[in-house]
Parts: structure tokens; C-alpha cells; sequence
């Protein structure tokens, strides 16, 4: 099983966004721990609760590595671990290798992936560029959401090991990159009775299935 450890924590509080002064927990500053709950953390509070949090929603891990594709096709961003809204940075884990449904061991708590990031436009408005959401969705590098199966406190440094992989699953990026497409339908069918997955996108792959939009 994969190991690997944690790199850094992220944690922010609601202020004002974009140009209508929305509130947004996206812009995060690094915290020396997480307290993490069934449905929240202490250290990060989140603005729309319909969007982020709750139990499905606690904790967004991204790939560090990403960063490297964003600068590139975006050098005027400022773009650094922590920036696009994570609280998990985790070198070695990205889209393509963590799969839907995954219990991975974070020191004392245990956590499951249920979702992928759904980029918004709250993206585009932290860094001031437009569409940077959905190049975000179209190339697959949202990151992931767990839901809590262990509370407990997460520490920079922690291990990170993966302790259970669900059979007819597929990774995070497979799962954008079909709803994205909205081309396999048969993918989609499948995807909609996969019981790990968040009731969210079990109904987006289950609409794809039957209607392909």
C-alpha cells in the first residue's frame, strides 16, 4: 500500500470574494493542525455550506504538483500550496492514482474520498483570471473530497497510508474527465450505483447515463 506524508495544512475563515463581495473560505493561510470532526474541522470554517463541508465535504486534499501545470499555462497567477482552497497538501497522492471510495490513514484519522472537487467560479475570482475554473475541470486537477470515518487531529508531517481500496471503482480523474465527456454512458451507469461515491455525482452520472447531458 501507498505511503507517503503530509506536507501542510490550510485553514481560512469566510471574507469577502469576487466582485459582488461574496463570502469565500478559499483564500486559506497554513495551520499547524486540524481538528477534524464527522461533518467540520475547528481550524476551517466554511462560507457556503450547500457547496463545501458537511460530512460529505470535510476536508479537500490537491495535489501540490498541480501548481507546476497552473504556472505554466497561467505565469500570471500566484499560484502556491494552499491557494486554490485546499487543506491537504500531500506530495505523491494526485487525480489519476487516489480512486472514489479509498479509506486512507492520515496519523490518527481515518478518512474516505466520496468526491471530486466541482471547480466553481470562486476559482477564476481568487485569482483574477478568467475561465481558470473550468481549465481546472477540463484537465481533471480538482482534488478530492473525504468524508470522516476516524476524527482525531491531522499534523504537518503526519503518515499518509492508504488501508482500503473499493473493487469497481475508478480514480478521481477517470470520474471528471466522464462527466466532463458526458460521452460513456455506460461509465456513467456504472458510476451511478457506485455507493462510495457522494449522492451529488451518483445523480450527475446517472443523468449522463440516460440522457448524455
Amino acid at each position: 500500500m501507498s505511503e507517503c506524508k503530509v506536507n501542510a495544512l490550510f485553514a481560512g475563515q469566510p471574507s469577502p470574494l469576487g466582485p459582488r463581495g461574496a463570502p469565500s473560505s478559499i483564500v486559506k493561510e497554513s495551520v499547524s493542525q486540524l481538528t477534524v470532526h464527522t461533518d467540520k474541522t475547528d481550524e476551517d470554517l466554511q462560507a457556503n455550506k450547500r457547496l463545501h463541508g458537511g460530512p460529505e465535504k470535510v476536508l479537500h486534499q490537491y495535489n501540490p504538483t498541480n501548481y507546476f501545470t497552473l504556472r505554466k499555462h497561467f505565469p500570471e497567477g500566484d499560484f502556491v500550496p494552499g491557494s486554490i482552497g485546499e487543506n491537504l497538501s500531500v506530495e505523491g497522492m494526485d487525480d489519476a492514482t487516489v480512486f472514489i471510495g479509498d479509506i486512507w490513514q492520515f496519523g490518527e484519522v481515518q478518512l474516505q474520498v466520496s468526491a471530486p472537487r466541482a471547480p466553481c467560479s470562486k476559482i477564476s475570482q481568487r485569482f483574477g483570471i478568467s475561465n481558470l475554473d473550468r481549465f481546472v475541470g477540463e484537465r481533471g486537477i480538482t482534488g478530492w473530497y473525504y468524508r470522516v470515518l476516524k476524527t482525531g487531529v491531522i499534523y504537518p508531517g503526519d503518515e499518509v497510508r492508504l488501508i482500503e481500496r473499493q473493487d469497481n471503482t475508478v480514480s478521481v480523474h477517470e470520474l471528471m474527465q466522464c462527466t466532463h465527456t458526458k460521452t460513456d454512458k455506460a461509465l456513467a451507469a456504472a458510476l451511478s450505483s457506485l455507493t462510495v461515491l457522494d449522492d451529488e455525482w451518483r445523480l450527475k452520472c446517472k443523468k449522463i447515463a440516460n440522457t448524455g447531458v
